[in-house]
């Protein structure tokens, strides 16, 4: 399969492309950290089935020429899978006093980001038998099973990623596109710019946990659920 993954440069990104390259897929890593240097180190192990694209998801701009560059190489993606997110929530954040510019730019990330990827790089889904997208989400942005009393940014705006999903999924189930909207666990990730030593799950973990719900052919396609990496279906 053709695999477009934002978010790609380290953390959950990374290990689904190095675990989906093993796979035998053939993967179009979206790059953000030019800094960071992984990709390019995996660059060299897989050669032709690894594409790093330049990819902020927070510009319009950005995602096109990301598309431009993707049909440079191919006519058609498998699966799109939406990855890149920040945590929404500044060192020292007072609870009831929100940062508002790093709000809307949590905002812009987690979950117009996904609308981004959705909106300009659907198209190159139709010709293919899979048309899967995956969002990962999290079950802070359950409405129905809130139980935080802060971090409105990164709640807020997977609260909002949820519904967009449950909205194209309606508008393009119809046509042959399958979903996955996904909670990957607490993870000893890069969420907060740096590896964190706290959490239940370790990157490869994670990325285990999430390529097996994505590439699954046997999910029930008639409904949307909410799926935790532990086999919870979480409530929106």
């Amino acid at each position: 399969m053709n695999v477009l993954i934002s978010g790609a440069d380290r953390g959950l990104g990374f290990g689904l492309t190095k675990l989906l390259l093993e796979k035998g897929h053939t993967v179009f890593a979206g790059q953000y950290l030019k800094q960071w240097n992984e990709l390019e180190q995996l660059k060299e192990n897989y050669g032709s089935r690894l594409y790093l694209i330049d990819l902020d998801v927070g510009s319009e701009v950005s995602v096109r020429e990301a598309r431009t560059a993707v049909e440079a190489v191919t006519d058609h993606l498998d699966m799109l899978i939406s990855n890149a997110g920040i945590n929404g929530k500044l060192d020292g954040e007072v609870t009831m006093e929100s940062n508002f510019e790093y709000m809307m730019r949590t905002y812009n990330i987690n979950s117009l980001g996904a609308v981004r990827l959705v909106e300009i790089f659907y198209q190159m889904m139709k010709g293919s038998d899979t048309k899967r997208m995956c969002f990962v989400s999290s079950e802070a942005g359950s409405i129905a099973q809130a139980w935080r009393e802060d971090n409105f940014s990164y709640c807020m705006s997977k609260a909002a990623l949820n519904m967009y999903v449950k909205l194209i999924y309606n508008r393009l189930k119809p046509e042959g596109y399958s979903f996955r909207l996904y909670h990957p666990g607490w993870i000893r990730s890069y969420m907060s710019g740096k590896l964190s030593e706290r959490g239940n799950l370790s990157i490869e973990e994670a990325a285990d946990y999430a390529a097996n719900y994505f590439l699954d052919e046997s999910v029930d396609e008639s409904e949307l659920i909410l799926f935790g990496y532990d086999g919870e279906k979480f409530q929106f």
